[in-house]
């Protein structure tokens, strides 16, 4: 959201930061996979940002644009949030055979490894910061993304919170 996560920071004595902001309720949706291949073991996170509600079709046009990317059948597993299992009958619906779908079980986003790159992007990357508008805020959560992409040792550490193995 535009509006800023506040945390605890620092600053010299007798000079308390004061963050300016309005209330403004505009945000983006993003939407992400983690991806662990079969051979090398390498990690691999994937995004889009959307400026409205993330509903089925943005689902399943971003599962079809990552079958095209990975070019072989995968395990989607995912919460039992509606907007999944809906995506999961339309591309079953449409005899997708790309890929298998299990299912989380609910009420259990400590189970979910893109929970923590979530947490982490929000809480930690973009704590604090007050965007101008909703452009602005897409160009620091794709930087933002784009630099936990490549990083394997913090891919990794998702899946060590989750308690899942590799």
């Amino acid at each position: 959201m535009l509006q800023p996560i506040r945390r605890r920071t620092w600053a010299p004595r007798g000079q308390t930061p004061i963050q300016k902001a309005w209330d403004r309720h505009d945000r983006l949706s993003v939407i992400s996979a983690i991806t662990v291949s079969p051979q090398t073991r390498r990690l691999g996170l994937y995004f889009q940002i959307h400026h409205e509600n993330i509903r089925a079709p943005h689902i399943v046009e971003f599962l079809t644009g990552l079958h095209r990317h990975l070019r072989r059948k995968s395990i989607v597993v995912w919460d039992r949030y509606s907007v999944h299992r809906k995506a999961t009958r339309e591309l079953l619906d449409r005899q997708k055979s790309w890929f298998d779908f299990e299912f989380l079980p609910g009420y259990a986003p400590e189970l979910n490894p893109v929970e923590f790159v979530w947490n982490h992007t929000k809480y930690a990357q973009l704590a604090n910061y007050i965007p101008e508008d909703l452009i602005d805020l897409k160009i620091e959560v794709d930087l933002a993304l784009e630099t936990e992409c490549n990083n394997q040792t913090f891919l990794r550490s998702c899946f060590g919170f989750a308690r899942l193995r590799l």
